[in-house]
């Protein structure tokens, strides 16, 4: 031993396999941490599976926040089986609750989420093997135009997004898109808030890949704020029980006004 201030200290030699533990440890944490992001992910897997409970999902992916009553009529399920799906996506913080007076209404619980939706839904749409489907003034609707979460999708939602890019007010890459300086200025003279856009805590300007034209609409905080504002200007209404939005003749006439583009969105 060997005396420091007072004390005695015995001198003992660094473990041999002290670096092999430390490795082995960390192993370890990495093989937890990536069964756990395997659990997770099996967990989200298996709520959205479901019929009932995606059928619930996809309504509120129109952006409004609704009572377990439209979200039954959605699922085509009772109301007692809805609460028990609707219980399970809010624990799994899929869903949130806001009530008013005695009724309690749901929607999305972020941004992220619905872009999960999207994504698999576009998944669905282009990866997996074609299926015969007939096609019917149901399907039209939402196709020629309609919200995913808060921002425009499908004909319209393109036909914006491929506007602006053409001006070069936006600029997409293969995981990202900018707004332009040309671009703010244009889109705060159309009223738009970019200051607040800014603020929120979610990507600011992005690509969202369309999953009836497989092409690319604006998303993001900035394309929140646009649909939001074609809906302040009467441009666009919701369509009762649906995602889809109609265009308005003000609509009509400002979209190709401001946008240049047609009465009628084409098809990609």
């Amino acid at each position: 031993p060997t005396k420091i201030a007072g004390h005695a200290k015995i001198l003992r030699p660094r473990p041999k396999y002290l670096g092999m533990t430390r490795d082995l440890g960390r192993a370890i944490m990495a093989a937890m941490t990536n069964m756990m992001s395997g659990i997770n992910l099996a967990e989200i897997g298996a709520l959205v599976g479901d019929v009932a409970r995606a059928n619930m999902l996809n309504a509120l992916m129109g952006g409004r926040a609704l009572t377990a009553g439209e979200l039954a009529w959605a699922a085509h399920v009772t109301a007692q089986t809805a609460s028990g799906h609707l219980a399970k996506l809010t624990a799994a913080r899929l869903l949130v609750v806001e009530k008013q007076g005695r009724h309690r209404y749901f929607r999305l619980a972020s941004a992220a989420v619905g872009q999960m939706i999207e994504g698999i839904m576009t998944v669905a749409a282009v990866h997996s093997p074609p299926r015969y489907r007939p096609s019917s003034r149901i399907d039209d609707a939402p196709r020629a135009a309609r919200t995913c979460y808060d921002h425009l999708a499908g004909r319209l939602g393109v036909a914006l997004t491929d506007a602006l890019a053409v001006q070069k007010h936006v600029v997409f890459s293969t995981d990202g898109g900018a707004l332009t300086a040309a671009g703010s200025r244009f889109l705060a003279k159309f009223g738009l808030d970019l200051a607040h856009a800014e603020r929120q805590r979610r990507c600011f300007c992005r690509p969202c890949l369309d999953w009836s034209e497989r092409r690319a609409h604006l998303g993001g905080a900035v394309g929140a704020a646009l649909a939001a504002r074609c809906f302040e200007l009467g441009w666009i209404a919701r369509v009762t029980d649906s995602r889809a939005v109609a265009i308005t003749p003000a609509g009509r006439r400002g979209f190709a006004a401001t946008f240049d583009i047609g009465s009628e969105p084409s098809a990609g």
